[in-house]
């Protein structure tokens, strides 16, 4: 184990901060779910059964059960690279190779992210194949798993490499500012995936054809001119190859934009629902919240770059993690994976702003397609995906994306009031 410095305990208050509230989260969450298990809301009587409602809480506390596994295996990986000297081990073997700066320090950190990878692959078959499966969700076999993850590495070092690579060279060729042309290859790199992975990447993994339905096809037509949205197409993909669970996403950027159903989520809805539903997707691009992500994202990965920089030239965060060798590239990896135990606390602020974005989209969808029609899809993907209609409310703040059911059908009734006060 690493001698410690103060950085070291300034680490382990952090980890041990991050996984114990963490772990209160998860806790709470199991424990609120839990004990409405009983009952259906009020505010569901009447759209959800008991036993989907159930159903719904056992999904949950299980999925939760998995979460612990994987905090404690998290925690475990990164102690173990860092003060237990997994990284440090790794360096000297890559050293030992006698290869040129760059080979040797991408051959590193691509070392410590594959054996994070495979650390983690038993809990992912358990999570497929008994989890996924005793809920009726799964629809995996054991060669298509296999072959997605032998496809995902693949990939991961046929397009991974070559920019890090690009980014090591950076590092090591340019002065004190490399932070900045380092961070500019991401983003480009980050601009370069959305308008790639629709038409190249996606289809590697999924089937998509074009929307067959011609009603349907004519009726998102209108929608889409009503709301001034041009994409490249209206796809349907083959997602019940994998799983039971529905959904619909736009994709791409420019002329690549796309729109994606699940063939899943088309065999639940109705015309009415699939509409709702596209339009609440529109709210989101008529409102800009992609762009405004993308910008956000962008904004904090800079900040997140400077603060790399100026570790980069500070002994003590190497050696209170562990790592003997004082390099830039060594700082990358340290940081990458030490990074998120320091920003925990920044994800109920983006919770926030993700959940205001959907308001915004619910509003909108609500001004151009039936508000009724929404409440029913959400409800039925609510169901059909065993959603919680209870989540406990600091647990959602730190980890929901999406307004709790509840909190979001009673904004699309007040929408559908405001809009039609006769009703």
């Amino acid at each position: 184990m690493t001698m410690m410095n103060t950085f070291t305990i300034i680490f382990l208050i952090a980890l041990a901060i991050s996984a114990l509230v963490q772990l209160w989260l998860i806790f709470r969450q199991s424990g609120h779910v839990s004990s409405h298990r009983q009952s259906v809301p009020k505010a569901f009587e009447n759209t959800v059964a008991l036993e989907d409602h159930q159903k719904a809480a056992d999904y949950t506390i299980e999925k939760n059960r998995i979460g612990l596994i994987e905090l404690g295996i998290s925690c475990l990986f990164l102690l173990a690279m860092t003060l237990f000297g997994g990284i440090q081990w790794v360096a000297d073997y890559w050293n030992s190779l006698n290869l040129s700066s760059i080979p040797t320090y991408t051959g590193i950190i691509v070392s410590v992210f594959l054996i994070g990878y495979l650390v983690d692959i038993p809990l992912s078959i358990y999570q497929t194949f008994n989890m996924e499966q005793r809920f009726g969700f799964n629809r995996t076999t054991v060669r298509q798993f296999i072959t997605d993850q032998l496809m995902q590495i693949g990939l991961a070092m046929a397009i991974g490499i070559p920019v890090l690579a690009l980014i090591l060279w950076v590092i090591e060729s340019v002065g004190s500012l490399w932070w900045v042309l380092a961070w500019a290859i991401v983003i480009s790199f980050t601009l370069l995936m959305s308008w790639v992975y629709p038409t190249w990447i996606a289809p590697l993994f999924n089937k998509f054809d074009p929307l067959s339905d011609a009603s349907l096809k004519e009726r998102i037509n209108s929608l889409l001119d009503r709301c001034g949205f041009s994409s490249n197409g209206i796809f349907v993909m083959d997602g019940s190859r994998r799983s039971g669970h529905g959904n619909a996403y736009f994709t791409g950027m420019g002329k690549s934009k796309r729109i994606v159903f699940f063939d899943t989520l088309l065999e639940s809805l109705n015309p009415d629902e699939i509409e709702a539903v596209l339009a609440h997707e529109l709210g989101h691009f008529k409102h800009k919240h992609v762009v405004k992500m993308l910008f956000s994202s962008a904004l904090l990965s800079l900040v997140g770059f400077a603060i790399l920089g100026w570790l980069a030239n500070q002994g003590w965060f190497y050696h209170g993690l562990g790592v003997n060798n004082q390099d830039y590239a060594m700082a990358l990896l340290l940081f990458m994976l030490v990074s998120p135990v320091f920003t925990l606390f920044m994800q109920p602020i983006s919770a926030f702003f993700q959940r205001r974005f959907e308001f915004q989209a619910d509003d909108y969808a609500a001004t151009v397609a039936k508000p009724s029609a929404l409440i029913d899809a959400l409800v039925k993907l609510y169901k059909e995906n065993a959603s919680t209609l209870t989540p406990d409310p600091l647990y959602s703040a730190f980890h929901y994306s999406h307004p709790p059911a509840a909190i979001r059908i009673a904004n699309l009734e007040k929408s559908g009031a405001m809009l039609n006060p006769s009703v």
